[in-house]
């Protein structure tokens, strides 16, 4: 079965974020740096500490990253959207992923019948969070 799963970019501070998410979501956290993978050959020996793809899976989600690419640009075309279980795991997540980050839509009761709200989070990652 087909399924589609996020891979963020970072600038530098990949470990930094996934380690977050982490303590936003919970789940098994790896990563693979250069040092020690088939590209560090071809790498500065200053680089070989960057990541070169880390995994975030948890029964919540299955979330990619890396720092190895040009430097990223934020945008605005896609937020990552949370399914909760209910309303207190809602808030929950929403309260973590707000830390030092951007609220663009005030979590509330929303015309389906459930907590909805959206933010920018310290990173740049736009998301929404939702109970179902």
């Amino acid at each position: 079965m087909a399924q589609i799963n996020a891979y963020l970019k970072f600038d530098g501070n990949c470990r930094e974020a996934m380690t977050f998410y982490k303590e936003c979501f919970g789940g098994e956290l790896i990563f693979n740096t250069v040092k020690g993978s088939p590209l560090e050959n071809f790498m500065k020996p200053e680089e070989g500490d960057k990541i070169l793809h880390s995994s975030l899976i948890s029964d919540k989600l299955v979330l990619f990253a890396s720092e190895m690419t040009k430097p990223t640009t934020v945008g605005d075309a896609i937020f990552l959207w949370i399914n909760t279980g209910g309303d207190e795991e809602t808030r929950s997540i929403f309260a973590k992923l707000t830390r030092d980050g951007k609220v663009t839509a005030d979590l509330q009761m929303v015309y389906w019948g459930k907590e909805f709200g959206a933010v920018t989070d310290k990173y740049g990652i736009n998301w929404y969070v939702s109970s179902i």
